[in-house]
């Protein structure tokens, strides 16, 4: 179905079914078709805030889904937008609602910030996951005591309590690799990521362990750069891609600081992360050698 556009160009689609996907990707193909009805009348977002008496802001916040919505308010913007039809606006309403059900992460809101509470929204929902790291071994592919090890540096002062939380999270993570539709894992590891005793030898042998058994899940793979290589295309620092099924999302990079995030989803800046990753999968040993070289320097430790 669709909305045909003020000024006689293509039409702007709108959803016949609720699509799915977490909350958050909910949220950002919500947002993105509000834009897009918003664009095809040549409505600004300070008229397209006045209508529901907000900033332009909130409506720029809306439309990259980064607030929750009200049923009113979407309902005054389709009307404002021409969109009158109870069977086009059926459709975009209901999304409303899921859109803003709360995931499983928000039960660790005390210690989920919120820059990185938009990465694992996005996590839950991606159909292929991407990293390059140089320091530590990915999230998705942590062991406890290795969690453990790699919270404790970020968190020195961390009570028992509250680092059983952050480790409990990030176990929890994990489930997405194992579920019923899970995402591709490709992870490109530094060899200093694994030559860097965290916790101690014994806590990195049970590390290689783990990773050696995610290797037997279909959806994970995982790449080693080792030093012999020298320098490499991404020389930068550590990066995550994530690729979605729907049409309505770009692919997104993550970039990680110390106390927030970057999200990229422009295209040049996503296809020059791309092109990155590519020539650091070229440039690292092969997928087939993985467990010979994880063996090899679990055997070192």
């Amino acid at each position: 179905m669709t909305i045909p556009r003020a000024d006689g160009e293509p039409a702007v689609p709108i959803p016949i079914a609720a699509p799915r996907g977490s909350s958050t990707v909910l949220r950002i193909m919500l947002g993105a078709q509000l834009r897009r009805l918003r664009e095809g009348r040549g409505i600004t977002l300070e008229e397209a805030g006045h209508a529901i008496r907000a900033s332009h802001s909130k409506i720029s916040r809306m439309e990259l889904g980064r607030v929750s919505f009200r049923v009113r308010d979407v309902a005054d913007l389709l009307t404002m937008y021409g969109v009158t039809d109870d069977d086009e606006r059926r459709p975009l309403l209901s999304l409303v609602e899921r859109a803003n059900q709360t995931g499983w992460w928000h039960n660790y809101n005390d210690v989920l910030p919120n820059w990185f509470e938009t990465y694992v929204g996005l996590e839950e929902s991606a159909s292929g996951i991407r990293n390059y790291e140089v320091q530590f071994v990915p999230g998705l592919l942590q062991s406890e005591d290795y969690a453990r090890a790699v919270i404790l540096l970020g968190f020195p002062a961390a009570g028992e309590e509250e680092l059983e939380r952050r480790v409990r999270l990030r176990m929890a993570r994990q489930r997405v690799l194992r579920g019923s539709d899970p995402p591709h894992l490709w992870a490109v590891l530094d060899e200093a990521v694994l030559r860097r005793p965290l916790g101690g030898a014994e806590v990195m042998r049970g590390q290689i362990d783990h990773i050696l058994a995610a290797l037997e899940l279909p959806n994970v793979t995982v790449q080693i750069v080792p030093f012999s290589v020298g320098g490499h295309a991404a020389a930068g620092g550590p990066f995550s891609i994530l690729r979605f099924a729907q049409p309505d999302l770009p692919d997104i990079v993550y970039l990680e600081q110390l106390t927030s995030a970057v999200y990229l989803e422009k295209r040049d800046e996503v296809e020059r992360y791309i092109e990155v990753m590519e020539r650091l999968c070229i440039e690292a040993e092969p997928a087939s050698r993985t467990p010979e070289i994880l063996g090899r320097i679990r055997d070192e430790l």
